[in-house]
């Protein structure tokens, strides 16, 4: 039997009387065991962590920072067993998910950084008469604890990218977990109290979505930051009422490639961007628009590549692309493919199911309305269509209700510029594809996509509050 992992709340690790298995998606094999949260649960974290608030903001700034280098230290440590469980609780290939280990890691790093880093502005006041001798000091203090919910594709480095800029700051956090993936956020609590954070400033709870949502309610609760499904985080928006809010919210990512792109290079990494955690990421390519000039020579690179990815077991070395998340999500995409097929679109390879793995997927021949052009894939399908115009295809990149990044692969500076201006993203990536991240960079989108940012100094700035200190000389 798979030993119970307890969940940690308020300072206490407890079982409660709701247990939850985690299965692997791939084979249904049984991962781990945990607990569900109930809302009296999240009560007594932010009960917790109101208490610890008043503690953790008086750390200086080195010892925030020494705790999280030693968080960084103990990821490091056990970086092959949290990989190993990022792939089988959440079905990524091992070697992806020794990367997200990697980025963890350096997220931890990033925020000790910038712990020691928070600075503040002098502003002169005498910009009118009667403000003579006047100066402000302006200052960034801790909001107070922070709410996070985290979804299941990145178990590790999403739940890293809120705790580790909350304790940069000095802002307790509990977190939610997606219910399919707790099991590595657990462990990276077991870091973090091992690093020597005081008790009730880190809590992880898994739990049912209405269960969590009742934390809303709370006057405790200073901050949500919240990544998922544009449904649920809008609808949190809207309960939060005055509570200060980040949403990283779907994607519908855009790739244009120039006639003056090197064709492999920009068919390599589309492949990457396209199929990557079987397409189940926010950022993933799920548009490819080609200069007509180069189209028939990108199409057949890229059908080449998708073909031959490896699928099969997550836990395989060998293994490029592994199962999605559930047979629901499968069933769900398979449904938007032929839907496009039946209306006029072309299967160019994939689509088809392999027990709990959909084959690299790549259409053509789709029209703006179809939904695997507006709506959000998640899934590894991907579509590739030719054009002539560049305003015309930037026009087709902004069309649908997201916009949270685009790649543009041209040598045109003229051609980046005009796109960085136009485009309705939060980011473009010049000369590569938008599901690169750097964990420093800011990151969110416009439109349906979100609102706030991330990346850990600019999370930080989000659990902040600006102070001003007017000063007059005597």
């Amino acid at each position: 039997m798979t030993e119970a992992k307890k969940i940690l709340v308020g300072g206490e690790w407890v079982e409660t009387g709701s247990s939850l298995e985690v299965r692997s998606p791939y084979n249904s094999a049984l991962v781990g065991v945990t607990w569900l949260g109930s809302a009296s649960d999240f009560s007594k974290a932010a009960k917790a962590a109101t208490v610890a608030f008043e503690e953790l903001k008086e750390w200086p700034a080195h010892k925030r920072a020494g705790l999280l280098k030693e968080i960084a230290d103990g990821i490091a440590g056990r970086a092959a067993e949290l990989a190993a469980i990022i792939s089988a609780e959440a079905g990524k290939p091992i070697k992806e998910a020794r990367g997200e280990v990697t980025r963890a890691e350096g997220t931890f790093r990033i925020a000790a950084e910038e712990a020691t880093r928070m600075g503040g502005e002098v502003l002169p006041l005498d910009v009118a008469p009667g403000a003579e001798g006047r100066f402000g000091l302006l200052r960034s203090f801790p909001i107070g604890p922070v709410f996070g919910i985290s979804p299941f594709n990145f178990p590790l480095n999403l739940v890293a990218h809120k705790v580790a800029p909350a304790l940069a700051v000095g802002c307790p956090i509990i977190i939610k977990p997606a219910s399919q993936t707790p099991i590595s956020a657990l462990m990276l609590a077991e870091i973090i109290i091992d690093a020597g954070l005081l008790p009730g400033a880190l809590s992880v709870i898994p739990s049912e979505g209405p269960v969590a949502g009742t934390l809303l309610d709370d006057h405790r609760i200073k901050k949500l930051t919240f990544t998922g499904s544009p449904e649920v985080g809008w609808m949190l928006k809207k309960k939060a009422n005055t509570i200060k809010v980040t949403l990283e919210l779907g994607g519908n990512a855009g790739v244009i490639v120039m006639d003056d792109a090197d064709i492999e290079q920009a068919s390599s990494r589309c492949i990457t961007g396209a199929f990557a955690n079987a397409g189940q990421v926010c950022i993933s390519v799920q548009r490819i628009y080609v200069h007509t000039s180069i189209f028939n020579d990108f199409r057949d690179s890229f059908i080449t590549k998708a073909e031959s990815l490896v699928t099969g077991d997550p836990a395989n070395p060998a293994t490029e692309l592994g199962p999605m998340i559930d047979s629901d999500s499968i069933e769900k995409t398979l449904e938007w493919v032929y839907a496009a097929i039946n209306a006029g679109a072309t299967l160019l390879t994939g689509g088809k199911r392999e027990g709990s793995i959909l084959t690299p997927t790549v259409l053509t021949g789709t029209t703006p309305d179809m939904k695997v052009c507006i709506d959000e894939l998640f899934a590894p399908v991907v579509i590739l269509e030719p054009f002539d115009d560049f305003d015309r295809v930037l026009d087709a990149v902004n069309s649908g209700p997201f916009g949270l990044q685009a790649g543009l692969f041209t040598n045109n500076m003229n051609s980046i510029l005009k796109a960085y201006e136009r485009l309705e993203v939060g980011g473009l990536i010049a000369g590569d594809i938008p599901t690169f991240r750097s964990d420093n960079m800011p990151y969110g989108g416009v439109k349906s996509s979100g609102f706030g940012r991330e990346g850990v100094r600019f999370a930080m700035e989000e659990m902040c509050e600006p102070k001003l200190l007017v000063m007059q000389k005597p």
